[in-house]
C-alpha cells in the first residue's frame, strides 16, 4: 500500500474512533444524567406526539424520552408544548441506541413524589407514606403514619381548607384521593382503607392468609365496594389483604351492587 493511500485510511479510521469515542462518552452522560433521577419525579415537556400510536417523546432537561401510550393516564389529552410531571421508572444501558428510559405517569410512584414535594412534613420525615395503591385517572389511596402523636398525618397531607391534596388532584387532572390512617392493627387499617364507607366491625380470617370478613351497614354496602368493585379492589391492594365485604343484614341486595 502506497504511504499517501496508507495515510488516508489511517486518518478516516482515526474518526471513526474518535466518532464513536464521542458517542460513547455522550450515552454515558446520558445515563449518568437519567440515573441521578432514578424513582424520581421529574418536569417534561411534550415534544412530539405520534399520531398513529399516540406515543409521545419527552424533552427532560437536554435529553428525551419516550412516554408509550399505556403509560399514559386514560382519558388525559397532551399537547405539544405541555408541562408534564413523570415518574422516572427504570433505566437500562443499551450498546445500540443509547440508554432506554422508562417513565410513567400511572405508577403509583408518581403521587407518592408528589405527596412528597408538597407536603413538608413528609419532606421531613415526620409523616410517612406506608402503602399506595392506584388506578390512574380514577382514584388513588394512599395510607400515611406518623410516629408523633401530635401530629395529625391524613391532614398535614390534605392541608389548610385542602390546598395540599387539591393541588395534586389538579396536577392528576382530576383523578380523586382517599387518605387514610395506617395501622398496624390489620382491623383498624382494612376499615380506613374502606374510606369514604363506613365499617361496623373486621373480622380477620384464621383460615386462610391475609383474607378477612368485613361488615358494613348495608345503606353503605354500595359505597364499600365501590363502583365496578373499585373502592374494595384499591383497599385489598393497599392493604395487603383479600377482603370479603358483606352487608350487615346478611343479605344482599340486587340495589346494593354496582
Amino acid at each position: 500500500m502506497e504511504s499517501r493511500e496508507f495515510s488516508r485510511v489511517a486518518a478516516q479510521t482515526a474518526k471513526h474512533v474518535i466518532r464513536q469515542g464521542i458517542r460513547e462518552a455522550e450515552r454515558g452522560q446520558i445515563l449518568e444524567e437519567f440515573q441521578k433521577k432514578f424513582q424520581e419525579l421529574v418536569t417534561a415537556k411534550v415534544y412530539r406526539i405520534d399520531p398513529v400510536t399516540g406515543n409521545a417523546i419527552l424533552e427532560i432537561g437536554k435529553n428525551e424520552a419516550l412516554l408509550p401510550k399505556s403509560e399514559q393516564v386514560p382519558g388525559e389529552v397532551l399537547n405539544e408544548g405541555d408541562l408534564i410531571k413523570v415518574y422516572v421508572v427504570d433505566i437500562r444501558s443499551s450498546e445500540k441506541g443509547g440508554p432506554k428510559v422508562m417513565i410513567s405517569r400511572t405508577h403509583p410512584g408518581l403521587v407518592k413524589r408528589m405527596f412528597e414535594t408538597e407536603v413538608p412534613e413528609i419532606y421531613d420525615g415526620v409523616v410517612e407514606i406506608k402503602a399506595v395503591s392506584r388506578e390512574a385517572g380514577s382514584r388513588t389511596k394512599i395510607a400515611v403514619y406518623s410516629a408523633d402523636e401530635n401530629v395529625d398525618p391524613v391532614g398535614s397531607c390534605i392541608g389548610p381548607k385542602g390546598l395540599r391534596v387539591g393541588k395534586i388532584v389538579d396536577m392528576l387532572g382530576g383523578e380523586k384521593i382517599d387518605i387514610v390512617k395506617y395501622d398496624e392493627d390489620p382491623a383498624k387499617f382494612i376499615s380506613a382503607a374502606l374510606a369514604p364507607a363506613d365499617v361496623v366491625s373486621v373480622t380477620i380470617d384464621t383460615n386462610a392468609p391475609n383474607s378477612c370478613h368485613v361488615t358494613v351497614p348495608d345503606d353503605q354496602l354500595s359505597l364499600a365496594i365501590g363502583n365496578k368493585g373499585q373502592n374494595a379492589r384499591l383497599a385489598a391492594k393497599l392493604t395487603g389483604w383479600k377482603i370479603d365485604i358483606q352487608p350487615e343484614s346478611g343479605f344482599f341486595r340486587t340495589s346494593d351492587t354496582e
